[in-house]
């Protein structure tokens, strides 16, 4: 009898017993032979998921710190616009005092900064500003955390800020929290 002369049911039956019957005896008398061919697969597909599971997760982490980073300067941006300042968020250890900053003979672009009433001034280190990472900020990130920064502090961004990269927004916020 041929496979399109049998009913349905009798196909059933016939799948059964292949998979109930045939199989198991197969795999007896194979299975020694074919085990570490499917345990050796198995791991290639174990380790090919920890892979992809590994780089999706750092993929989304990184497009989620970004989102994070975008949203966050634009509250800030409306908050500021509204009128009130928003002050940087605190580290989760409070820092021991911080080192004064320390003035250098010239910075990067080998300028010298000039201080509001015109007198020359050593340039500022970046890493004693009390923003990190300031030269990797933009314009906007910086002016969203001036708001809590004290006197000297704001007076080393002033003077870092115009003996470098001179933006205006930054100054004139800085100008605006000394109060001129």
């Amino acid at each position: 009898m041929t496979e399109e002369e049998r009913t349905p049911v009798e196909q059933a039956v016939e799948h059964a017993v292949d998979l109930f019957v045939y199989a198991p005896i197969g795999l007896l008398f194979e299975g020694a032979s074919i085990l570490p061919q499917l345990v050796e697969k198995g791991r290639n597909q174990v380790t090919t998921a920890r892979m992809l599971g590994k780089f999706a997760v750092d993929q989304g982490r990184t497009e989620a710190t970004k989102a994070a980073g975008r949203l966050q300067d634009q509250a800030a941006g409306v908050l500021d616009f509204l009128g009130d300042s928003v002050a940087p968020l605190p580290d989760d250890a409070p820092p021991a005092k911080q080192p004064a900053p320390r003035p250098t003979p010239a910075n990067r672009t080998g300028k010298t900064a000039k201080a509001p009433n015109n007198a020359s001034v050593d340039a500022v280190d970046p890493a004693t500003l009390a923003i990190p990472d300031y030269d990797g900020l933009s314009a906007s990130q910086v002016v969203n955390r001036l708001a809590g920064l004290s006197a000297p502090e704001l007076r080393n961004v002033q003077l870092y800020e115009a003996a470098n990269r001179g933006r205006k927004t930054i100054l004139s916020k800085v100008a605006q929290l000394q109060g001129g």
